[in-house]
């Protein structure tokens, strides 16, 4: 399974009595625990007003549902949401009661503000720049090698107007490369 990094990352811990609880901590717990430490991301919620019209998806639901996308490398939605149905009783001690749907997930990514993201980013930045977390460096980061940007695109064109950029059938075109940086 590619999700090898959600499996019990510690020792698990049993306390002795009558009512022993194994204690675990997945990778990823550890992860997620870290950041809600750093960062009070209800805050965040409150002042962006990210939950006014959500109707039971929270923004933290969200937030790790994309950390999961990213640290499993999954390319669409039918990947987050599976990977995460797989870990549904793992989910619990995230403080998500259920996977999200493919459905709520989009809407939620094309709806809420991504401005409570991109704030949560830099505190958390500041936070472990501040604790020495990220390494404090004496110099600038450098490249050592010169920089280059490539990028293409497609220009729709005409084919009555331009019969030279035939793309499809139907469709005329032009594929224009970028190299930015010289």
């Amino acid at each position: 399974m590619r999700y090898h990094w959600f499996a019990y990352a510690t020792k698990p811990q049993i306390r002795k009595g009558a009512n022993h609880m194994v204690n675990v901590s997945s990778l990823f717990g550890q992860i997620v625990s870290e950041l809600f430490t750093a960062v009070n991301f209800d805050n965040l919620v409150a002042k962006w007003g990210a939950e006014r019209h959500a109707k039971g998806f929270r923004s933290k639901t969200q937030l790790i549902s994309m950390l999961f996308c990213h640290l499993a490398g999954a390319d669409s939605l039918r990947e987050i949401v599976n990977g995460l149905s797989c870990c549904n009783g793992k989910l619990v001690h995230l403080g998500i009661k259920e996977y999200p749907r493919r459905s709520t997930l989009s809407y939620a990514n094309n709806h809420r503000k991504a401005e409570l993201f991109e704030e949560l980013f830099w505190r958390l930045s500041d936070h472990f720049r501040s604790t020495g977390s990220m390494g404090c460096r004496k110099k600038k980061f450098r490249f050592k090698n010169k920089l280059l940007s490539f990028d293409s695109t497609t220009i729709s064109l005409c084919l009555s107007l331009f019969p030279w950029a035939e793309f499809r059938r139907a469709k005329g075109g032009v594929k224009v490369h970028v190299r930015a940086g010289s």
